[in-house]
């Protein structure tokens, strides 16, 4: 079992070792966001906002740095060109200077960076984070890394020097320190207490994410690295370190939601745009990037299962104004929708949602884009009348999502050519705009819908939609309103300088370089927002679909009624108004 290993072998090594650790830190942090398994022991109820993420986006430079470290240990000590790939008695030696030596002289430094100078220079970058996640640990100046790094090093170096090392040992050792700072910093207390109450010695030889918390919260006590008992003799450990520890992981720090907007996954790839993947990759608008293609039979893999097997399940949340707002994401995507057989599977996993969230006491749940398609299940009208005793009000948020589209047509505008003109959003547009006296050119095959919209209108407002069964009818029509996909060949009709309104999931390919296409329908979360880190989808920072901002509205202004089926133009101002008096803005 013993070889050499020889000192150009060593970068491979370290090159290694490097991937392996930053593999801990990031499977690790999207373990710690699986909301919808870990909610009920989260340390900290707020999530991580975008300006953490941004803070700790090089939370991996130390990691170079270590690498750099040891590559100078390599060369500077004869002693690794001659490592035994295993060794039992290091890892005895190594645990034995960890508990004599590491840990005792982290604490020690530890309680030295809380001291005035060396705190308000140094380690207050550490503690600035509001929400301690795993990534965190990696949030301090240089000066602590190399420091940290000097500490880790010793039972490596030692253990080296008195001719027991390994280079399994190397590797066993930074990587479990690395999981152990991982498991402290994170926001999910997965340290069961019946451990502590089995065997009361253990709870002075490994710490928690409670224990940790308390540290950053109250900064004068808990100051250990992993073990406790230094703490104890010290007399720095915190009181209320274990009772703290039971509360938090038997539930009863859970708040449960206020607000639900219960979307769906759009394709494939883009299903890893969740926290629970890559955190700092879904604090970004989604684009496709090729290192997602590796992962595609992950992500395949993953559709199947949830095909089969899944139900909702917790996403992302945010709080707004003290209340606890939820994305549920219902595991169907876009295709699926359009599978004639897969109809009632899917009213049954929003069904079930709904019933859920009653149960939970939620105020409003929201349905997104395709869960309120009118061929489904009628804008949500089906649950609202399958499920009478509902105390969740149910809503499309598409009042809100027409008077978004509606604020993007100018004023001067007199005629407008409407796709998707018999949906619930097309009827409402075209009703709203004619009443401006807007000349609607509404493009359906169906005369009988048209004139059911049109009867709708009062009279003298009738002679302003129009029914129209070709593109050809729009090639002098500037203002185009899509709600029904259009292709490329389709676009031409229209006249250059063109603008391309659209509430179309997905949106339609921006193919005419002499025209201009907005964006889907938007809003911008009010700026009082706490612990927003996710972006939805493509939307910008801050920004959600109007439909999810429809059901914010809704819950801010306590309507009793549910919110589905066919849109109440009369309503369209009203929502608006309340929308901006509860600082939501369009983008």
């Amino acid at each position: 079992m013993y070889e050499e290993t020889p000192k150009f072998n060593w970068c491979l090594h370290i090159l290694i070792l490097c991937a392996l650790r930053g593999a801990v830190y990031t499977l690790c942090s999207g373990l710690n966001h699986w909301h919808f398994l870990t909610r009920r022991r989260r340390v900290v109820q707020q999530t991580v906002d975008f300006k953490q993420i941004d803070s700790e986006w090089h939370w991996d430079n130390f990691i170079l740095l270590h690498a750099f470290m040891g590559l100078m240990a390599t060369y500077t000590f004869p002693v690794f060109t001659n490592l035994p790939i295993w060794n039992s008695k290091g890892y005895l030696f190594a645990l034995l200077l960890h508990i004599a030596v590491v840990e005792p002289l982290y604490y020690f430094v530890h309680m030295l960076l809380h001291s005035d100078y060396l705190f308000t220079n140094y380690h207050s970058l550490h503690h600035s984070s509001v929400v301690p996640q795993t990534l965190t640990a990696g949030l301090a100046t240089p000066l602590e890394h190399i420091i940290f790094g000097l500490i880790m090093g010793i039972p490596i170096l030692a253990t080296c020097l008195l001719g027991y090392g390994s280079l399994k040992l190397i590797y066993g050792y930074v990587l479990i320190f690395d999981f152990l700072k991982c498991l402290g910093h994170g926001y999910t207390e997965c340290v069961p207490p019946v451990i502590f109450e089995f065997l009361p010695f253990l709870k002075y030889l490994i710490y928690t994410p409670t224990y940790h918390y308390l540290h950053r919260k109250e900064m004068n006590t808990n100051f250990c690295l992993f073990m406790p008992l230094y703490d104890a003799l010290g007399n720095t450990l915190n009181k209320k370190s274990w009772e703290l520890h039971k509360k938090i992981f038997s539930g009863e720090n859970t708040k449960e939601p206020d607000f639900v907007f219960l979307m769906h996954c759009v394709d494939v790839i883009s299903s890893i745009h969740v926290p629970f993947v890559l955190r700092s990759f879904v604090s970004l608008p989604y684009t496709t990037r090729l290192f997602l293609f590796p992962l595609w039979p992950l992500a395949f893999a993953t559709t199947m299962l949830l095909w089969m097997f899944g139900k909702a399940f917790l996403v992302m949340g945010y709080t707004l104004r003290g209340r606890v707002h939820q994305s549920w994401c219902v595991p169907r995507y876009g295709f699926q929708y359009f599978l004639p057989f897969a109809k009632n599977g899917i009213n049954d996993q929003i069904e079930d949602a709904i019933l859920k969230a009653d149960k939970l006491g939620v105020k409003v749940i929201s349905l997104a884009a395709l869960n309120k398609n009118e061929a489904l299940n009628g804008g949500g009208t089906l649950f609202v009348k399958k499920l009478p005793d509902l105390r969740v009000r149910v809503t499309h948020g598409n009042t809100l999502t027409a008077a978004v589209i509606l604020s993007e047509i100018p004023k001067e505008v007199k005629e407008v050519f409407l796709t998707g003109a018999t949906s619930k959003l097309g009827r409402a547009i075209a009703l709203y705009l004619c009443r401006r006296g807007v000349r609607v050119m509404m493009l359906t095959k169906s005369t009988e819908r048209f004139q059911s919209i049109q009867n709708e209108a009062a009279e003298e407002h009738r002679s302003c939609l129009v029914q129209v069964t070709k593109f050809q009818a729009a090639q002098h029509c500037k203002t185009w309103v899509v709600g029904k996909w259009i292709t490329p060949r389709e676009q031409r009709w229209a006249p250059s300088g063109t603008h391309f309104n659209q509430f179309v999931v997905p949106s339609i390919l921006e193919f005419r370089r002499d025209c201009t296409y907005g964006k889907l329908a938007a809003m911008k979360l009010p700026e009082d927002v706490q612990g927003l880190g996710t972006c939805e989808y493509t939307m910008d920072r801050g920004v959600v679909h109007a439909c999810h901002a429809g059901g914010v509205v809704h819950f801010l202004e306590g309507y009793k009624n549910h919110e589905v089926g066919t849109i109440d133009v009369d309503m369209i101002d009203v929502v608006w108004e309340a929308a901006m008096k509860h600082g939501l803005r369009p983008v």
